[in-house]
């Protein structure tokens, strides 16, 4: 199975140190450079951004609060373990959140916009079908917040972006330990028909047909891990 390198996080510039290390620790969930269940030191995370430990913890605390980590002592957190019951709560609002903003998106989107989720699209199957994984990561990632920032909600936009802080090591497990064979996401071709033919049922249907089908391999992997369980 293909394999990425996990992005570095950047050293951050002096400013609202606290607000700067959480929005650096944030993409960082958001892009997947964490595993669930990985155990993250708050001196170590100070050294990587270049700064001290005070900004890292308020920003992990904050993350903590919206459910993106979990507090185990005063020196590390951890980010929350993937379970089956997690990654349905997750699935379930997404596609309540996400097939809300696709169908909202069909009242504002352009030609030129169709044309860019269509050249995102390209990129993103020409990364899954030649096993670059980070390619297709990150421009799925792409197509999906293209899509959804159309919806022209900062509200909405805002409660997908802390979805995705949960949803970002889910898919480090996707791309890494779950076998896909959902290759090239069809529905993402669909939702730009709807786009095209300005149809909002058809384009709901699409986002929530597109995680849906992509979650099947997640439950495969879930079903192998209990079955490895009751072997041991």
């Amino acid at each position: 199975m293909q394999r990425w390198t996990m992005n570095t996080m950047q050293p951050i510039e002096q400013g609202s140190l606290s607000a700067r290390t959480y929005i650096s620790l944030r993409e960082a969930l958001i892009a997947g450079n964490f595993r669930p269940g990985e155990r993250l030191l708050m001196q170590d995370l100070a050294q990587r951004l270049g700064t001290s430990v005070t900004p890292v913890r308020e920003a992990c605390f904050r993350l903590v609060s919206e459910q993106a980590l979990e507090l185990r002592s005063g020196r590390f957190i951890t980010v929350p373990e993937l379970t089956r019951s997690r990654y349905w709560q997750v699935r379930l609002i997404r596609i309540a959140l996400e097939g809300l903003a696709a169908e909202l998106a069909v009242e504002h989107v352009s030609e030129a916009d169709i044309d860019k989720l269509v050249e995102i699209h390209r990129d993103f199957v020409a990364g899954e079908t030649s096993g670059d994984a980070d390619r297709a990561r990150r421009a799925n990632r792409e197509f999906h917040f293209g899509v959804y920032r159309l919806s022209k909600m900062d509200m909405l936009i805002a409660q997908i972006e802390s979805l995705w802080v949960s949803m970002g090591p889910i898919l480090n497990v996707y791309y890494l330990q779950a076998e896909n064979d959902y290759i090239g996401a069809e529905e993402h071709e669909t939702l730009i028909e709807a786009f095209r033919t300005r149809n909002k049922k058809v384009a709901r249907k699409a986002i929530e047909r597109d995680i849906v089908r992509g979650g099947m391999n997640l439950l495969r992997y879930f079903d192998e891990q209990d079955a490895a369980a009751k072997r041991a």
